[in-house]
Parts: C-alpha cells; sequence; structure tokens
C-alpha cells in the first residue's frame, strides 16, 4: 500500500471511529489495530489523534459546504434557493451520516473552527448577498441581510440535528415544512418590527 492509500485507509477508520465513539472515544491504539498498522504509523502520517480528527473534519466541511454553495448558486427565487438550501443539508445527512455526526460533537480542539456552529456561520456568510439583494429589491434595510442569513441558515442547521436521530417525518415533509414556516413567515414581513411596550410591572 502507498504512503497516499495508507493514509486514506486511515482516515476512513478514523471517521468511523470518531462518528461512532467521538474524539474521546477514539483512540490511536484501535485506529492503528483496525487498519493492521502500528502505532508509530498512524503518528507519521498525522502526528497524533487531533491531526488526524482536524483532517476529517476539514474534509467533512469543506464536502458540506461544496454541496450547500453549489444548491443555492445560479440564482432563482428566493423560496426556491431556501428550498434547495434544505435539501442539500438533509441530502448530505442522509448521504454522508458519519460525517455529520462528527461536524455536530463539540470540538475537543481548542479553536473557533472546525465546530458546526463555525460551518453554519460560514454557509450563512455565503448566501448573506442573496438576501441583500432581495432586502433591497423590498425596500427592507440590507445591513440586517447577514441576521436573516445566519437565522434561516440555523434553523436549518439544527432541524437537520434533530433529524439526523429521529428520521420523522421524511426528508421531503421536513424540507416542505421548513419552508413553509420561513417563507410564510419572511412573507408577511414588517419593515421595522418592534416588540410590544412592557408595563411597570411586567415581567
Amino acid at each position: 500500500m502507498s504512503g497516499k492509500e495508507r493514509r486514506e485507509q486511515l482516515l476512513d477508520v478514523g471517521r468511523g471511529l470518531l462518528a461512532a465513539k467521538g474524539f474521546d472515544g477514539t483512540s490511536i491504539e484501535e485506529i492503528a489495530h483496525r487498519a493492521g498498522v502500528s502505532k508509530p504509523v498512524v503518528y507519521e502520517h498525522f502526528g497524533g489523534k487531533e491531526g488526524l480528527y482536524a483532517v476529517v473534519v476539514d474534509r467533512e466541511m469543506q464536502h458540506l459546504l461544496s454541496r450547500m454553495t453549489s444548491a443555492i448558486s445560479g440564482g432563482g427565487h428566493p423560496r426556491d434557493l431556501l428550498e434547495r438550501a434544505a435539501v442539500a443539508l438533509l441530502d448530505y445527512i442522509e448521504d454522508s451520516t458519519d460525517g455529520f455526526r462528527i461536524l455536530v460533537r463539540d470540538s475537543p480542539v481548542a479553536s473557533s473552527s472546525g465546530t458546526f456552529a463555525s460551518l453554519l456561520s460560514d454557509i450563512a456568510s455565503q448566501v448573506e448577498h442573496i438576501f441583500a439583494e432581495e432586502f433591497g429589491s423590498r425596500g427592507y434595510d440590507t445591513r440586517l441581510a447577514g441576521l436573516y442569513s445566519q437565522a434561516l441558515v440555523g434553523m436549518v442547521g439544527l432541524t437537520g440535528q434533530w433529524w439526523l436521530d429521529v428520521r420523522m417525518p421524511n426528508k421531503d415533509q421536513v424540507v416542505a415544512h421548513l419552508v413553509n414556516l420561513a417563507w410564510n413567515g419572511l412573507a408577511q414581513l414588517e419593515h421595522q418590527p418592534q416588540l410590544p411596550r412592557r408595563m411597570p410591572g411586567d415581567h
């Protein structure tokens, strides 16, 4: 097996163990044992468990981000874009369940990158310009586009995290309900929403 092939094998083994057991429950010993190599081989390729974990997470983040970006590129009606983004996320959960399980766990590496929250923030930043254009055409404050993109991407992302385990209702129904909530809420958007004024003594 070439060095490149061995590296890929170790990544596959490590990915499966990280998804099943989490970072703390996964050991270099078990990765090496399942790959049929000695521990120094794993250290040689990744420097340790943290290094292997970082590569696995980076690959999964790029995979999901490229899916989401591809889903919303090419324009279209905002409702269609929202639907395509939701479908892309749930497709990824179906196709790459192990990868998604790794992403939604808290990152054990002391870094702000490599977490599900940072990934959702990246995706939201990618779609912010779409919201800005739509807000501008409808007379809304375009400076709020970032807030709305974070809110909607967060809603889809957290729903996907919940759906990962329950898988009910089916994917198409989940997307339909997400779009229904987001779009019908957006359709009646107030230009300057206000919280109800509280009276003295209200808690």
